[in-house]
């Protein structure tokens, strides 16, 4: 899996890289990352990325061709992302979707954002929420980080990737560990009872729980059979 980070600060992106899991997997040939700073493409001496807005207004606007410039450099993709919060929500599922592809280029605002024009020569606009960063890279390394758990072989179990929040529209269930007991909070005993299916049951429930008290807004749209639209309306009518 072949990434291109397009920036204009290379500082913020390349030390993520150089840690934990994807480092690992970069070191293995599993993901390819590039960072390519915009301000090579800039133009004149002082190589120049941005200028005053048409109509007024504060701040500045990385030019169109300047961006273009560089995005057109490091094509072929299977989709250039333009990271804005304009964009549509980024979800498990583009991040499944995205997994698949071969090459993803990742275009990282500043300032006041890019040109407007710069938005028909992306395949799509990406936001991590509803809510305005000093930049795109945040947001790149979130798709990044999305995406690249993914693939084969940078996330040693398999299943872990299956029992992930949202994967099924749910959150996930509750987690735990040793200390059996900690300043009076315990683990639930199920969990240290070694029977699977009563383990299995419990997390189930909980993760319905999970979300109906956490994110009752993902219900709608969640796959769940018929137990646990059952266990669902017990919890509802507990309150």
């Amino acid at each position: 899996m072949r990434y291109t980070i397009l920036t204009l600060f290379p500082g913020l992106i390349r030390p993520w890289l150089e840690e934990s899991l994807l480092e690992r997997a970069i070191a293995r040939g599993l993901l390819r990352v590039e960072v390519v700073d915009l301000r090579a493409f800039g133009l004149g001496r002082h190589r120049t990325v941005d200028d005053t807005p048409y109509g007024g207004g504060a701040g500045m606007v990385i030019r169109a061709d300047v961006a273009v410039a560089a995005l057109e450099a490091v094509l072929p993709a299977d989709e250039v992302i333009l990271l804005s919060p304009a964009g549509r929500p980024f979800t498990q599922g583009q991040a499944e979707e995205l997994a698949g592809k071969g090459h993803l280029v990742l275009l990282c605002g500043r300032y006041e954002g890019f040109d407007a024009r710069v938005e028909a020569f992306v395949t799509r606009t990406l936001s991590v929420g509803d809510y305005v960063l000093m930049g795109g890279e945040v947001a790149a390394l979130a798709v990044l980080e999305a995406t690249a758990r993914l693939v084969p072989g940078v996330i040693g179990d398999p299943e872990s990737h299956r029992q992930d929040s949202f994967v099924r529209g749910l959150l996930d269930y509750p987690q735990y560990t040793r200390p059996p007991e900690f300043r009076g909070l315990r683990v639930p005993e199920v969990l240290l009872s070694g029977n699977h299916r009563e383990v299995d049951r419990f997390r189930r429930r909980e993760a319905l729980r999970r979300t109906l008290t956490l994110r009752p807004d993902l219900l709608s749209g969640a796959r769940i059979g018929p137990l646990e639209a059952l266990w669902l309306a017990e919890m509802d009518r507990e309150g």
